[in-house]
């Protein structure tokens, strides 16, 4: 007869096993994300690397983007083996025990630990990026979908001296139209952001110094993400702006800074990209 209070015993002992060592991955994969977040914020390399990563990576989180940036220094666009699939790619036999960790949404409430892997790991269909030219519709198309952010009044006025500009007294949006895309561009998401920190005067703590950093950004992170050029942002006071915040606190203030720029980026993007339209399929009427 077979011995089931050993084996159960025996099941019951490696649930434990395993319980013990995710949450061990876990813990772990935490303080690595608190140790990335806190270089982030405290050193300018790492911040402008970040920005980069962020820019390259808009959907992931800034959380996930301090974990990759911790493990695998060389990365540039990385994915779940779902995502890649997803893109018509997928990893290299080679590199699937070269994967690293990141927090991956579950399909209920929660996260889990995932493996994901940067494109060099992976084979397949081209990885194509939206890039918005001087010039072009796509430019107009994108400027039309920014502007559709700002929470101020927009006026016009040729004799402002940089190409936008949020007045936090007046709560306008001024803009001069007679610079260039790219300039007007990244100007503009800068100011844009501003204006939506300063949240139509309810946020009273609102200060420009204070937060242009986080405005500059976000202009960075969307320029990055489409092609657009712009100088990194001043990151001189960085540590400074991030001074007595725990890694919990300086997550969520790159978590903010990702969050709109994702939701501006994710808006631009449907803007310039061609809907894909289908016939539904032909149904005979039932009688």
């Amino acid at each position: 007869m077979a011995n089931l209070e050993a084996i159960i015993s025996n099941k019951t002992a490696a649930d434990t096993q395993w319980k013990e060592q995710r949450q061990a991955e876990r813990e772990n994969a935490v303080a690595m994300q608190d140790a990335s977040v806190t270089q982030i914020t405290t050193q300018p390399e790492a911040y402008a690397r970040y920005l980069d990563l962020q820019g390259d990576n808009p959907t992931y989180s800034a959380g996930n983007i301090a974990l990759v940036m911790l493990q695998d220094p060389n990365a540039t666009v990385f994915g779940t083996t779902d995502r890649w699939r997803t893109q018509g790619r997928s990893v290299m036999d080679t590199e699937r025990n070269k994967s690293v960790k990141i927090f991956a949404r579950l399909p209920g409430r929660g996260y889990t630990l995932a493996d994901a892997y940067d494109v060099r790991q992976t084979v397949g269909r081209e990885v194509r990026r939206p890039v918005i030219r001087e010039n072009s519709k796509e430019m107009e198309t994108a400027l039309a979908a920014v502007l559709n952010y700002s929470v101020a009044p927009v006026v016009a006025d040729k004799g402002l001296t940089v190409p936008a500009y949020y007045d936090s007294k007046t709560m306008e949006l001024v803009i001069n139209p007679d610079y260039p895309d790219a300039e007007a561009f990244s100007s503009i998401a800068a100011e844009i952001a501003h204006s939506r920190i300063h949240a139509k005067g309810y946020n009273s703590g609102y200060d420009r110094g204070e937060c242009d950093l986080d405005a500059q950004s976000v202009s960075y992170i969307l320029c990055r993400r489409f092609g657009i050029k712009r100088d990194l942002p001043d990151m001189t006071r960085l540590s400074e702006l991030y001074e007595g915040y725990d890694p919990q606190q300086r997550r969520q203030g790159l978590d903010s800074i990702q969050e709109m720029s994702k939701q501006i980026g994710g808006s631009v993007e449907r803007s310039i990209t061609p809907q894909q339209r289908t016939r539904a399929p032909f149904q005979r009427p039932t009688r």
